[in-house]
């Protein structure tokens, strides 16, 4: 049973082909000499014994986020003294609705504004 798996092991059906650049081609065949293997069997060592780290670095415009984080800031001290003056038995009136109708255009416009960054950094992230 031993002799059976090794030889599984040992049998590699499926063929990749790769394209390497001279130098790429040069560093290969060196990692290969070192370790006194195939150009295939480094690959395949590099491949299974190497863990390869994906990092993604996130570069945020500050200037622009402060801006955000402060209109967010205005429009919540805006809907709390609303909701301050409703809670307090305040009547409605038409300058009440015209602010609160206000508050609720920032809110959408500052929306799509972050949605629009969220897709600008996911087409970068993603490489689009």
């Amino acid at each position: 049973m031993r002799k059976r798996r090794m030889e599984q092991e040992l049998n590699h059906p499926r063929f990749v082909g790769v394209r390497l650049s001279d130098i790429e081609l040069e560093l290969l065949d060196r990692k290969a000499e070192i370790l006194g293997v195939s150009r295939s069997e480094c690959l395949r060592k590099l491949l299974v014994e190497k863990e390869i780290v994906h990092r993604v670095e996130v570069v945020a415009d500050m200037e622009e986020l402060r801006s955000l984080v402060g209109a967010y800031g205005k429009i919540g001290v805006n809907l709390n003294q609303i909701a301050r003056y409703f809670n307090t038995g305040g009547e409605r009136s038409l300058a009440m609705e015209d602010e609160i109708r206000h508050c609720i255009a920032e809110l959408f416009a500052l929306r799509e504004v972050v949605l629009k960054m969220a897709g600008d950094f996911e087409r970068d992230y993603r490489g689009g």
